[in-house]
């Protein structure tokens, strides 16, 4: 019986069908750059080192005229954040290969070996190239002394002890001969700097500053410039609610921003975009015309482009700034990764669909006529793949609801089917037609032993605007599990589901979601919490950002404890009968593994079947390929009992290649 599981889990179902390690090791794009002079586009291709146990990513280059592709960083350490020099000449980008510190390099596009650019003592977080190419700007936090720590020992004192982020600048001409700290631009502990952007004449740069780099600041980003010669330092944007990712225009006398525009609420409510004089003043939205939040691309000689979801499809929008004007460019949905060169003629992007993984494609603008230049989609020709389409349907308050149902290849309807519903995180996240699916749940092999995948955008998602986004605010859980029911009751009365054979999982939010169905519902018969919340109150208390919670209930637990009560798992928990997985990373500060536990307990002390699995070293993600893989194989085994009737997984004990146990080597 254990050798059959494990044939179900490491050798596929049957020829076509992938494997968990299949989906692990496909690789996949992430990221796109075009060049300035619009030639070359550079992109992110992520695999799985199975032998040093981590997701690796390298730099390819596109040829945009030719389509002619090739592999530009190569070695065990990957490449992170990367940025075209002004002439195109150079690719910098950062990269972990020397001394464990992210560091700045700097490479050809047309290969070489890339040159180390900086020696800074804690590591580079981001980096720009000023407009004439001969310096580079880079943020990293303060050192912090040793003292402390050799005379006191290792301790934190929460909410107070923060290293603070700041600008540096460095001449490329010196750093090409030899790594350099650079020069520190911005000190003290006034503001931590996020996202910056340099002026045009290189005089000046504007930078986004919470008061402390604790998440729960967030609302106080302001928007500063920088002046370089004297090194003041003036604020120009201060208002409630975040403002951030500067972007000053072609001719240096504004700048544009992300904004909440003074909403101190700003978690489930439209952001706008907004323009400023770079010398301070009145701040003016130019995007009211838009129900969705903007995603800021770039201020070009062209106008200010930015992406903004649209239902399931990302899209490219051009913002008039003076007229307030918005125009949709993207005439097919444009990806939800895009570049634009700074006179805004050329396009880069990464689409990916029902039909195909991501792919880059290039375009010129505002002509649309996207072309592809990469073929990744060729690593699944051979396999067999179910097939993926937006449904929608009434939820119990009438609420027109969206989802995406994913059919086994052949679906015909003329039989009933288990479902399983896979719920996205975010609230703010949203779920969109795919080719494969490799995140914690194997979708393909499910749809490929003949189940339905429903994944449900739920009141609260992104792409449908404000109104709908903050339809759970004080109903999260409640409205929540009415969208996700009415789902399944809706393909239950197609006569495509088996009502015995349903159930639901998710990560985050969709963990909570999860964990409020098993604790509120008698529909499902196994639930999966991925990281999920069990009771506000627990969670309030203890994440990393208990803004959101108040946002979305209105106060904290001792003024409303009712609201509490009403959106938490454990008010629930009496009612509980459904067997649950529970995965919860082990220093997961987002949502606390207490969370994890309660439910765990709770549970298990009205007799529900429960186990829970700590994935060791991980916070908020799993994002490591054998622990990936674990949480893969811990969703398919169980769904796989209770769904299926398989036998009952051994999590303590689990079946283990023979390979694995004669060589103590990883079968990837």
């Amino acid at each position: 019986m254990r050798h059959a599981l494990l044939a179900l889990v490491s050798a596929g179902l049957w020829a076509g069908v992938p494997t968990i390690d299949d989906l692990l090791n496909l690789k996949r794009l992430g990221g796109v750059l075009i060049s300035p002079n619009g030639r070359l586009a550079a992109y992110g291709v992520t695999e799985a080192d199975w032998q040093q146990d981590a997701f690796v990513r390298h730099l390819w280059i596109a040829d945009t005229a030719t389509g002619k592709t090739w592999q530009l960083t190569r070695g065990k350490k990957g490449a992170g954040a990367a940025a075209w020099s002004p002439d195109s000449q150079w690719l910098a980008f950062t990269s972990d290969r020397e001394g464990g510190k992210s560091q700045i390099f700097a490479i050809r596009p047309d290969g070489g070996e890339a040159v180390q650019l900086t020696q800074s003592d804690t590591g580079v977080s981001s980096f720009d190239w000023s407009p004439d190419g001969k310096t580079i700007a880079y943020t990293a936090t303060d050192k912090r002394p040793e003292d402390r720590k050799n005379h006191l020992g290792d301790f934190e004192v929460v909410r107070r002890d923060y290293a603070f982020s700041h600008l540096w600048t460095f001449a490329v001409a010196e750093a090409l001969k030899a790594p350099v700290a650079g020069k520190q631009l911005t000190k003290g502990r006034e503001f931590t700097v996020g996202g910056f952007d340099w002026s045009p004449d290189g005089k000046q740069i504007a930078f986004s500053g919470t008061i402390n780099p604790d998440l729960v600041q967030g609302g106080t980003a302001d928007i500063y410039v920088l002046t370089l010669q004297g090194g003041t330092v003036s604020k120009i944007v201060g208002q409630p609610g975040p403002d951030t990712q500067p972007r000053w225009s072609p001719d240096g006398r504004r700048i544009v921003f992300g904004s909440a525009m003074g909403n101190p609420r700003y978690y489930h409510a439209n952001r706008r975009l907004a323009v400023v004089s770079a010398e301070g003043g009145a701040v003016r939205s130019i995007t009211d015309s838009l129900d969705e939040s903007p995603q800021l691309l770039d201020w070009t000689q062209a106008g200010i482009f930015f992406l903004a979801a649209q239902k399931t499809e990302m899209h490219l929008f051009r913002a008039d700034p003076d007229a307030a004007e918005v125009t949709r460019v993207s005439r097919t949905p444009s990806g939800w990764t895009v570049s634009v060169t700074p006179d805004g003629s050329r396009s880069a992007m990464l689409i990916d669909d029902a039909q195909q993984l991501a792919e880059v494609y290039v375009t010129g603008l505002p002509a649309w006529s996207p072309a592809k230049l990469t073929d990744m989609t060729a690593q699944v020709r051979d396999w067999t793949l179910p097939v993926s389409e937006v449904i929608s349907w009434k939820s119990k308050d009438g609420t027109l609801i969206e989802g995406v149902l994913t059919k086994p290849a052949g679906f015909d309807g003329a039989k009933q089917l288990p479902l399983l519903c896979v719920i996205h995180g975010g609230p703010t996240g949203i779920d969109v037609p795919q080719k494969v699916h490799a995140g914690s749940y194997p979708i393909d092999l499910w749809t490929a032993r003949g189940a339905l995948v429903l994944r449900v955008n739920y009141r609260g998602s992104m792409g449908y605007g404000q109104k709908f986004r903050q339809l759970n605010v004080r109903n999260l859980g409640v409205g929540d599990a009415w969208d996700v029911e009415s789902g399944v009751d809706h393909l239950i009365a197609k006569g495509w589901v088996n009502p015995q054979k349903v159930g639901v999982m998710g990560w985050s939010q969709g963990g909570y979601i999860s964990a409020f169905l098993t604790a509120a519902s008698t529909k499902f018969a196994a639930v999966s919490v991925g990281a999920g919340i069990s009771n506000w109150a627990t969670y309030y208390y203890n994440t990393d950002i208990t803004p959101f919670t108040i946002q979305y209930l209105g106060d904290d637990p001792a003024d409303d404890p009712e609201i509490y009560r009403k959106t938490s798992p454990m008010s629930y928990i009496k009612q509980a009968k459904t067997p649950t997985l529970i995965q919860h990373g082990e220093n997961d500060r987002r949502v606390p593994i207490a969370n994890g536990y309660e439910l765990r307990q709770g549970l298990e002390d009205r007799g529900v079947p429960v186990e829970m699995i700590v994935y060791k070293g991980f916070g908020h993600g799993v994002t490591k390929p054998k622990a990936r893989r674990a949480v893969l194989e811990h969703n398919l085994l169980w769904f796989n009992h209770y769904i299926w009737g398989d036998p009952k997984p051994d999590f303590v004990n689990p079946v283990l290649p023979k390979k694995e146990k004669e060589e103590k080597a990883d079968p990837g």
